[in-house]
């Protein structure tokens, strides 16, 4: 998989720790930066993380920022993306598995090695279930739809 990682001036070593979790699961891994600690404003990262997802350059994206937060609202606002924060191994495991998601956010600061480790596995490794989940995920894809219609096409 195609897997683009990016985040913000507190993420930078998180974000190295990653990049190097996916090389060794077999994955493309590639750095949007930013390249030091020096500070920068996460929605610049979000954005190229997110518009790549969204048009398919990307299968995949991992976002970091202080808490995660600020990423994953950021990621959003882009048609396809499902961009998810995960905090331990049920939000990782389940923002696959029912949501479908496409990009993950993480906090720097909130999280050790440890687990950041297991849930970026969990995530690349669960399975979207489809079913009654895929019903909702279509419904998702309704409402980007009708929110971003042009209101002069009629």
């Amino acid at each position: 998989m195609k897997i683009a990682v990016a985040s913000d001036h507190r993420g930078v070593r998180v974000k190295e720790q990653i990049l190097a979790q996916l090389e060794s699961l077999g994955h493309e891994a590639l750095d949007y930066g930013p390249s030091t600690g020096d500070s920068v404003d996460y929605p610049d990262y979000a954005k190229s993380v997110a518009q790549d997802v969204s048009n398919g350059t990307l299968d995949r994206g991992v976002l970091i920022c202080g808490t995660g937060l600020g990423m994953c609202i950021a990621a959003n606002k882009f048609p396809g993306v499902r961009a998810v924060n995960c905090h331990d191994d049920f939000t990782a495991e389940m923002g696959r598995r029912h949501n479908d998601a496409n990009i993950m956010c993480l906090s720097a600061d909130l999280l050790g090695d440890r687990l950041l480790n297991r849930i970026v596995e969990i995530w690349m490794t669960a399975e979207f279930e489809g079913g009654r989940h895929g019903r909702r995920i279509e419904k998702i894809r309704e409402i980007e739809a009708d929110c971003c219609r042009d209101p002069h096409d009629g």
